[in-house]
């Protein structure tokens, strides 16, 4: 890697947070991070940006704390791109080689993925990413790498993402005015994906579901190639609300709630325990169940999951996902949230962590689900400029891993353990729950 190529810079512009990232790849193809910053995000809704002014000032302000820590300054960020105006569609091209030559080169794949640039689309749209699938080379399918191979004919299937301009636009207008290039906009789910899924899922069949501030990405993969990408336009803050809403309390004290005593799972909850939320003023202090505030959360988790199998039914790998869900983002790090995917859909699931492809003091700090997006970002960065493609070995995971949600406020609630009104206790609860749903696929026990 040459000397420009050394440092690599990407913005994560969020809902929720705005983290600005500098780092390496170290010779043994791991990702060292010199320089990262965060602070929160409140010109940006559901991954778009509104408040061009406010953004401009986080980004500034994460830029120059990452620039400080690395000690270097750079010119050119990879910047993510979501929200609810992504859309993918898919499409066939082909060339013909010349009379002069019947070898296939590099150049050939450039001229196909160049012609797909040119595809008609909507009016105010642009196209941001042109993925091939698979080749065909003659009449021989299923080629993944046709270079070098003879053959007169190339044609190659195409994942095309597609988002509008303006969205585009004003995320480069933020960079821009801070005195920054866009080397380019990588949609977020692809980023994400970069960071926690290995190879060995990729191949088997995987769908990743990145659940973060105001957006919830989808991107599902099967036999090594890219199937489908979505954006769905709600996430963690919808069940913020939803929690200040139906408990009547503040947006911070709803936050704090939901990340503090939280789960996804109602019958789950203990049913013995209360938490007390101070009054507004003076006012006398609310007790709210930590078993209706999981049916709160479980409510609208089971909707993100809903229209989640939505997009993975119509990626047409509903059944070739061997590898199941993987999950990442803010929104995986809420109490039991596994365990619900899990019943919902039948598939196998687990909990994404960058932690194989970090290396240096900044392992620990930087090895949680919601910073799947801003790390995939420097990692496909880095395989822009470099022209190399990062591999992933398959990662021995840890059986149970508690996760421990990141509060930086404190704790503001007081929780009291009120007597049991039945004598169910929560494992008792947890068996019948097992027992209803293989009941209602009407499974024999025998």
């Amino acid at each position: 890697m040459g000397q420009e190529n050394k440092y690599v810079a990407a913005i994560d512009i969020g809902t929720t947070k705005i983290v600005s990232l500098i780092g390496r790849m170290t010779e043994g193809k791991k990702l060292e991070v010199l320089g990262m910053s965060k602070t929160v995000s409140k010109g940006v809704k559901r991954g778009v940006v509104l408040n061009i002014e406010e953004t401009v000032t986080a980004i500034r302000q994460t830029v120059e704390e990452a620039e400080r820590q690395a000690g270097v300054k750079f010119q050119d960020v990879f910047v993510g791109i979501a929200g609810q105006h992504i859309k993918s569609i898919k499409n066939r091209g082909y060339i013909n080689l010349g009379s002069d030559r019947d070898e296939i080169e590099q150049k050939d794949i450039d001229a196909l993925i160049a012609d797909m640039q040119k595809i008609p689309i909507e009016l105010g749209e642009e196209i941001i990413h042109v993925l091939p699938q698979n080749f065909i080379v003659d009449s021989e399918t299923g080629v993944k790498n046709p270079v070098g191979m003879s053959g007169r004919r190339l044609e190659a299937n195409f994942h095309i993402v597609i988002g509008q301009i303006a969205s585009a636009r004003n995320i480069e207008k933020c960079v821009n005015r801070i005195h920054l290039n866009v080397n380019q906009l990588i949609l977020e789910p692809l980023a994400s994906s970069a960071a926690v899924l290995t190879d060995d899922e990729k191949e088997a069949g995987v769908a990743l579901i990145d659940i973060g501030g105001g957006t919830t990405d989808v991107a599902v993969f099967y036999d090594d190639t890219i199937r489908h990408t979505a954006v769905i336009p709600f996430g963690g803050n919808v069940i913020t609300q939803d929690v200040k809403e139906g408990c009547k309390i503040l947006h911070r004290q709803a936050e704090a709630l939901k990340t503090q005593f939280g789960s996804a799972l109602g019958d789950l909850a203990p049913e013995d325990k209360v938490v007390t939320i101070p009054g507004i003023n003076g006012r006398d202090p609310k007790e709210i169940s930590f078993k209706n505030l999981a049916y709160i959360i479980q409510a609208r988790m089971e909707e993100i999951i809903d229209a989640v199998m939505f997009e993975i039914e119509n990626s047409g790998c509903m059944d070739k996902l061997s590898a199941g869900i993987v999950l990442t983002g803010g929104g995986a790090l809420l109490k039991h949230v596994a365990q619900l995917v899990r019943f919902h859909t039948g598939m196998d699931v687990r909990i994404g962590y960058p932690v194989d492809f970090i290396a240096g003091e900044r392992n620990e700090e930087l090895n949680k689900p919601q910073y799947a997006t801003s790390l995939g970002l420097l990692i496909k960065g880095w395989e822009v400029s470099s022209g190399e493609q990062t591999k992933r070995k398959p990662i021995p995971q840890p059986k149970v891993k508690e996760v421990v949600p990141e509060v930086e406020e404190e704790d503001e609630f007081e929780v009291e353990t009120k007597e049991t009104r039945s004598g169910t206790s929560i494992i008792d609860v947890f068996k019948r729950r097992i027992t209803d749903i293989f009941e209602e696929k009407g499974a024999d026990f025998e």
